[in-house]
């Protein structure tokens, strides 16, 4: 099976630190599984050209914030993916009483810790933009060297992983950043049926930014609903909360909900966030660290975005759409010198999709086999 999407998008963040672009953030994934020694297994690569199709430091993102370019952290801006951004095996397979076992590996790929990873949620099924939220949720769904294990019974599974804690360096074309498998995540998953699931997930992660090189205990837990789908009529909604915590004390925290509602051509979606964010960093670009009793400064910014899309036509089987979004942001007093007291953004966009006679991948993570 296949799926994908290609936004090509016009982008105006507001405020006395927005911008302007045009823009594209696009990725193809393709999975092929087979049965293996009793078991399945299966095989997934996963690319995108935003190397290609963005700045070497990504898109404009008000408040946004994590990797580096050239030499400095990267802030108002989403970082581009590699263009490999998965490539992992999957082994699953019956071990009785109703148990199986699953064992996966990857030279990209995603451990054991976060919910699904942002483009694949269906809740942001529509959303083209990455919630301020990803580096305090599901960052990790690119690191690079991960082995991983589960075991699941019905509704219930457990799994672990380790991994590569450093993020991806500026090379977005090198295929691997190798190092030591030096961080690990465990994650518990319930699925009392096909449209509710949730998962709570704790992970160490190594030095994740290159400039900073502060250890990380990240937790986050989930809850993810789908309506039963009806065509091209369903309903997907996601609630996340996840915390950042540094080997120096303090922390900082985040809470997500978004949802995505498709009445036949017609799409709406939505996404509110409310951020812990590093006030010195976004002020200064340079990371700062608590010290004794004094932690680094944190202020809750808030941002709240609405859009809508619409299948305006088909071309061999490529679903082609167009759509916008506005987001309004809530500004902390520290924070509204340099960004304004609430800074108005939007995307005007061209949405398209491959064909996908399998059905699309979403809520797609790599220790489970679609």
């Amino acid at each position: 099976m296949q799926d994908g999407v290609a936004f090509v998008t016009f982008n105006r963040q507001g405020g006395p630190r927005g911008d302007r672009e045009v823009i594209s953030q696009n990725w193809w994934m393709g999975m092929a599984s087979r049965p293996a020694r009793g078991g399945e297994l299966t095989f997934s690569l996963m690319l995108s050209l935003d190397p290609l199709t963005q700045y070497g430091d990504g898109y404009a993102a008000l408040f946004q914030t994590g990797e580096t370019w050239d030499g400095r952290p990267i802030v108002d801006r989403q970082h581009p993916h590699d263009f490999l951004m998965q490539a992992g095996v999957m082994w699953r397979v019956p071990v009785g009483d109703g148990y199986h076992l699953t064992i996966s590996g990857a030279p990209v790929g995603e451990p054991t810790l976060g919910p699904a990873a942002f483009m694949h949620r269906q809740s942001a099924a529509e959303n083209l933009a990455a919630p301020l939220a990803h580096h305090t949720l599901d960052s990790t769904h690119i690191a690079h060297g991960v082995i991983a294990a589960g075991i699941d019974k019905n509704e219930w599974a457990v799994e672990s992983s380790i991994f590569r804690g450093r993020e991806p360096d500026a090379q977005r074309w090198d295929l691997l950043d190798p190092g030591p498998l030096d961080s690990w995540a465990v994650r518990a998953w319930y699925r009392p049926s096909a449209k509710l699931e949730f998962q709570a997930s704790h992970g160490f992660l190594n030095e994740p930014e290159e400039l900073e090189r502060v250890d990380v205990r990240r937790t986050t837990v989930s809850g993810s609903w789908v309506s039963t789908r009806e065509g091209n009529r369903w309903t997907a909604i996601t609630a996340a909360f996840g915390r950042n915590d540094k080997r120096e004390g303090g922390g900082n925290a985040v809470w997500l909900a978004e949802a995505t509602r498709r009445m036949g051509s017609l799409t709406v979606f939505g996404r509110g966030e409310a951020v812990q964010a590093e006030t010195d960093l976004l002020l200064t670009g340079v990371h700062a660290h608590s010290h004794g009793d004094q932690p680094a400064a944190r202020d809750w910014v808030g941002a709240l975005s609405a859009g809508v899309t619409r299948e305006v036509g088909a071309w061999r089987r490529f679903e082609i759409a167009a759509g916008a979004d506005l987001t309004v942001c809530r500004v902390p007093a520290a924070l509204q010198p340099a960004y304004g007291n609430s800074p108005v953004s939007f995307h005007v966009f061209l949405r398209v999709r491959p064909p996908a006679a399998m059905g699309r991948m979403w809520n797609h993570v790599m220790t489970r086999s679609h």
